[in-house]
């Protein structure tokens, strides 16, 4: 799972792993260790209608409606969007890069602009 902070947006990237995890156990995070502290995020099911996220006690939690996570990793959405207050929230598929990366992306989904690449 990666995280994107940027301006008031806040946007989390699922790998296969991370959308069946949240399906089967309704939870999932990372961290990130900053030495004498430690910043989570995480994504956490809820009954709800509305993506809304939470910052408290080092964690950056999004809260995702069970009913948007039903059929996520088997169905042709990318992502969902919505907002918070004034802060812009997306959760979406990690797809792999069209370009040669160093990182390891044998969890992401296909990319569909790969088939259109010449």
């Amino acid at each position: 799972m990666k995280i994107r902070i940027k301006g008031n947006s806040l946007r989390y990237r699922l790998t296969k792993t991370d959308v069946a995890k949240l399906a089967e156990e309704g939870y999932v995070q990372e961290t990130v260790d900053f030495g004498s502290q430690q910043l989570i995020y995480a994504l956490r099911l809820v009954d709800d209608e509305h993506l809304s996220a939470t910052y408290k006690e080092n964690a950056i939690t999004l809260y995702v409606p069970k009913a948007v996570a039903t059929g996520f990793a088997d169905d042709d959405k990318v992502g969902y969007e919505g907002k918070h207050g004034s802060l812009n929230l997306l959760v979406e598929k990690d797809f792999t890069c069209l370009d040669e990366v160093a990182e390891d992306q044998s969890d992401n989904y296909p990319n569909p602009l790969a088939a259109k690449k010449p």
